[in-house]
């Protein structure tokens, strides 16, 4: 989307942006007419046509308004009026405006845009559309749209990723782009097939993937800055394509929705392609242990005992916690080859965050006061909400085994995402600052863009941000 900082003798179509406030004060300019249909409150939009082109009014709500608000309306706007809108030069009138709430109002615009299978086919990504707006220089213009469009694109691939079918994101399939993203952004790409695994001994995760027609594809992505002593991110994404639960198999009625599981991946994938395209002067190292979780002859059984990357022993209760086995595997991985200063997990992981906060907002854990109150702030600011959980001690007793270390569940019908937290917590090698973020209520549900539910890609945004501002 080209944002230009000019203003033409006329125009064919015009987007008029009001807070309740700025309605009241320059209403009067208008036909008297429109009040009877238009306020300014949030999300309300009236279509004004007349000979030479159309003008919408667009609401945004009272002034005291968040910048995320801005976004949520833009979405809807672009989603509402996909078939209505022209591609052709359009000046944006909003004088009250920063900057900051001109590129949320971008961001929802092309956001908006999504829905799947995804194509530029809207009019925002046409050439000839031209967003104009005089109130910022054309140099913090150039920037936002660089911005806006990196946004658009990581946010992009998380949903389309999440949105495919079972049989379009098979393991080779996935590791084909993951391969093609990191030569085209000089990313360092890793992967460890089975036999690898074994050799390295990845246990917990090679006991989910033993059950899969598929091979093992343990993979690392490196983005690297040329900016000395910059600060490293440690990412870890579950990214199980598709779960059946194992042996202990779902109900097969939402099944289908299981191809979600891979939403803390898709979160990751999209916020490296933001920081890529972005050159953020950060450095990120990416793990993302792709398999299935299937039923076969071969499939992990319940009281199997297998032994984890870090050499703990895990007792299978249940083969359909097997999130927290890949996870266990690939932050020990990660923290014993890699040194980073943040360590952040993100999991589709488990049904009681889902009963807990419904999608309302993600659980958070974190044994960093730092790190915490760095994520509950960039949720709050980007509207990828968090809320932190405990980690007490008490909860370990819950994960001792008679015949392993641990064991994958506490089999208590209570506190699952904490005790899933506490499991996790032990292959962290006591990582000063780490944080599991349990997205499972959010990372799939109602949107705009499709009829049943569908990826939001909650977790782009709020790592993007949170990568990008932490100094």
């Amino acid at each position: 989307m080209k944002l230009i900082n000019k203003k033409n003798k006329s125009y064919t179509q015009i987007f008029h942006i009001f807070t309740e406030e700025e309605w009241i004060k320059t209403g009067k300019n208008f036909n008297k007419n429109i009040s009877t249909f238009f306020t300014g409150r949030k999300n309300e939009v009236f279509i004004h046509t007349h000979e030479e082109g159309i003008a919408y009014f667009i609401g945004i709500g009272t002034s005291t308004l968040q910048n995320f608000e801005i976004q949520q309306v833009a979405v809807k706007f672009s989603q509402a009026q996909k078939k209505n809108l022209q591609e052709v030069p359009t000046l944006v009138v909003a004088d009250f405006m920063n900057e900051k709430q001109f590129e949320e109002l971008v961001k929802g615009l092309l956001n908006g845009t999504y829905h799947y299978p995804f194509e530029k086919d809207h009019a925002f990504w046409n050439a000839k559309f031209e967003l104009h707006f005089e109130n910022l220089s054309q140099k913090k213009l150039d920037h936002i749209s660089r911005k806006t469009e990196a946004l658009s694109n990581g946010q992009t691939a998380c949903q389309e990723w999440l949105n495919k079918p079972a049989n379009f994101k098979k393991p080779d399939i996935l590791s084909a782009y993951l391969k093609n993203f990191a030569k085209k952004h000089d990313l360092k790409y890793t992967i460890f097939n089975r036999r690898k695994c074994e050799e390295l001994g990845l246990g917990a995760y090679l006991a989910v993937n033993q059950g899969s027609a598929y091979d093992a594809a343990f993979t690392i992505l490196e983005y690297r800055t040329t900016v000395k002593n910059a600060t490293t991110f440690g990412l870890v994404g579950k990214c199980v394509l598709f779960d059946t639960g194992g042996v202990s198999l779902k109900n097969p009625d939402n099944m289908h929705y299981m191809k979600s599981d891979m939403g803390g991946a898709t979160a990751v994938l999209g916020t490296l392609i933001y920081a890529a395209e972005m050159q953020l002067p950060v450095n990120i190292i990416a793990v993302l242990p792709i398999t299935d979780n299937a039923v076969s002859e071969k499939a992990f059984l319940p009281s199997d005992v297998v032994t984890a990357y870090n050499g703990k022993t895990i007792e299978v209760l249940n083969t359909d916690a097997e999130g927290r086995m890949v996870l266990a595997d690939a932050l020990s991985y990660l923290v014993k080859n890699y040194k980073t200063d943040f360590l952040i997990d993100l999991a589709t992981l488990t049904g009681s965050s889902v009963r807990m906060f419904g999608d309302t907002c993600g659980a958070l854990f974190s044994n960093s006061d730092e790190l915490k109150d760095l994520l509950i702030r960039t949720g709050d600011k980007t509207n990828q909400r968090l809320w932190n959980l405990p980690l007490w001690n008490i909860w370990k007793d819950d994960i001792q085994s008679d015949v392993a270390d641990l064991k994958n569940i506490s089999m208590k019908p209570i506190g699952d995402c904490i005790v899933a937290a506490k499991f996790l917590e032990q292959f962290t090698e006591d990582h000063p600052r780490w944080a599991h973020l349990d997205i499972a209520g959010v990372a799939f549900g109602t949107v705009g863009y499709a009829k049943e539910k569908a990826a939001t890609g909650f977790g782009v945004q709020l790592l993007a941000d949170l990568i990008e501002n932490y100094h």
